[in-house]
Parts: structure tokens; C-alpha cells; sequence
């Protein structure tokens, strides 16, 4: 018998969309006969009287979070998948025009959707390019291990072994550095180390490649940096009178950084810590070492000057294999 209990009527109304949008509409009813209740369009739920504030309470909480739920599966419909030259020339129109997030967005739909397609190795070089302009070395250098890996006979393999050596270290990577003109060789210079090692194997690989010259600039600006590096140690060593490992560094820097700017500084070292520890021969050979090879640069260091520039990297772009 409906009359012995009473009810609460939600009256539900449902519009059919993509998702179905559901309107709620709350009232008691607890007169109503079963005959006026079964004309009602809507649901019937048995509760309790006593309970009716905190099953509404409930319903009110509850209702925004479905509507929410509901409302955001309302989508646009499936994303419609573009030909693979649509996403091509809409990356090379981004950068252009220096966009190179929504390059970089463009040239991974193509990897991810056409991995065997026409323009799918070229967008794989591509990517190494609009990393690196969108200063991110680090998927600048993962980028270019990959395309090694996954195609080491591709006509720019040489690009992939340069921009990896030069996404290792960067000097130019920090806008207070470049205002400052901060000496990099005092701080952890292992990238910097990194950087030079893969230079040197581009350059074994690919002696004529044009990029060639460019690795050659940075890797000596790179072995200078390194030989920096040991000497500031070296000169904090004689500082505090460790001159048995000031000794060490210098020696280090003259046996293993050969040709650098700072074969005249670690000589210098050499000398002051043989003569704070009295050996007299290997100072005379020192000073002789000296005399031979810099004599007109007793009172001075050695300045390195440089031409190097990263502006040929807006010339550099890879160029397409087809």
C-alpha cells in the first residue's frame, strides 16, 4: 500500500547530448495518492520523514559533483587525425615565425601517429633543432641519442653527434652569465667535460662535416675551461701551502690539456710551489722551461679572447634528406 509510506518525489529530467546533462528537481509529495503519483514523470524514493532534511543535505552535496562529472565527458568528439604533411608544414611554419613549443607539439604528432611515414626521420632531426632553440638541453641532448640510435646511417648524422656534444654545456644557457661575464671554470664544470669528449668524437667521425668548424672553436674555448678549472684548484692549493697537490694539478694541466691558454699559468704554479719547497733542480728547470717558451709574458697571463658566436644556429637548421 503506497499511502502507508511516505515519499519523496525527484522529478527527473534528462536532455540527450553527448553526454546526458541531468536536471534535478526537489519536492515532498506525501498526500499524494498512488493514482497522482504514477502521472508524475519522474522516479519514486521511499525515505522516511525524519530523514528527509538530511537525504536532501546529501542530494545537494552529491548533485554538483555529478553535474560536474557529467558536464566534462561533454567533449568535442573524437580528435580528427590530420594527414602527416598537415602537421609538417605546420611545425616549419612555427618555426619560422620562432614558435617552437608548437613545433616541437607538431613534430611529436607526427613521431607518435606517422612512425614510419615520409616525414617521420625529419621530424625526429627537426625535434633535436626546436628543443634545443627552445632552450632545452636536456631533451635537446635525449633527442639526439635517440635519432643516433635509431638511425645512424641518415644523411644528417652528422647534426644529431654536433648538437649533442653542444647541448652537454652551454655557456650562453644563463642570462646572468652572459650579463656578467661569469667565469664558468670555478664552478662544476662535468657537463663542460662531457661537452668536450663528444666534440672530439664528432670531430673523428666527421672531419669534414660542416659543422666541423664550429666544433673546433668550442672545443678549445672547452679545453681552456677545463685547464682553468684544475689551475683554480691548483692556486687555492698554494694559498693554504698544499703545494704537493698544487704541484699535481699543474703537472695535470701541462701533461693532459696540451695546446691551452693555460700551460703559461700552471708553469707559474710550478714554480712558486718548488721554490716554497726548496727543489731547487726541478725549479731551475722551471724557470728555464720559462724563459725558452714565454719570455715576454713574465708578469701576465694569458687572456683568452674568442670569436665565437651562437648566432649560426639560426643558420644551421637541418636540412631535409629528401
Amino acid at each position: 500500500n503506497y499511502q502507508a509510506f511516505n515519499y519523496e518525489i525527484i522529478d527527473i529530467l534528462i536532455k540527450q547530448t553527448s553526454c546526458d546533462l541531468t536536471l534535478i528537481k526537489l519536492g515532498q509529495n506525501r498526500k499524494n495518492s498512488f493514482s497522482e503519483l504514477s502521472k508524475c514523470n519522474g522516479w519514486l524514493i521511499p525515505i522516511s520523514y525524519e530523514s528527509n532534511v538530511k537525504q536532501i543535505l546529501k542530494l545537494l552535496l552529491v548533485v554538483p559533483i555529478v553535474a560536474t562529472l557529467l558536464i566534462g565527458c561533454n567533449s568535442d568528439g573524437p580528435e580528427i587525425e590530420e594527414p602527416e604533411k598537415i602537421y609538417y608544414d605546420r611545425a616549419q611554419r612555427r618555426m619560422l615565425s620562432s614558435n617552437f613549443f608548437g613545433a616541437i607539439e607538431a613534430l611529436e604528432a607526427i613521431e607518435s601517429r606517422y612512425p614510419f611515414g615520409k616525414y617521420a626521420e625529419q621530424a625526429q632531426v627537426e625535434l633535436i633543432y626546436a628543443h634545443f632553440m627552445n632552450s632545452e638541453t636536456e631533451a635537446t641532448h635525449s633527442a639526439a641519442e635517440k635519432f643516433i640510435r635509431l638511425h645512424p646511417r641518415h644523411p644528417n648524422i652528422d647534426y644529431a653527434y654536433f648538437m649533442k656534444g653542444l647541448s652537454s654545456y652551454t655557456r650562453d644557457s644563463s642570462f646572468i652569465s652572459r650579463l656578467t661575464d661569469t667565469d664558468l671554470s670555478n664552478r662544476d664544470i662535468s657537463g663542460a667535460k662531457e661537452s668536450f669528449s663528444e666534440f672530439s668524437e664528432f670531430l673523428t667521425r666527421f672531419p669534414d662535416s660542416q659543422y666541423a668548424p664550429y666544433a673546433k672553436q668550442r672545443n678549445v674555448y672547452l679545453r681552456n675551461m677545463i685547464a682553468r678549472n684544475e689551475l683554480a684548484a691548483a692556486d687555492y692549493y698554494v694559498t693554504v701551502n698544499a703545494h704537493v697537490a698544487a704541484i699535481r694539478r699543474a703537472n695535470y694541466v701541462i701533461e693532459n690539456i696540451p695546446n691551452s691558454s693555460e700551460n703559461f699559468r700552471a708553469l707559474k704554479i710550478l714554480e712558486a710551489s718548488y721554490e716554497a719547497l726548496g727543489y731547487s733542480e726541478l725549479l731551475d728547470g722551471v724557470v728555464k722551461v720559462i724563459s725558452l717558451n714565454y719570455s715576454d709574458q713574465e708578469s701576465q697571463s694569458m687572456n683568452e679572447t674568442s670569436n665565437w658566436s651562437w648566432n649560426f644556429l639560426k643558420d644551421t637548421k637541418p636540412t631535409s634528406s629528401d
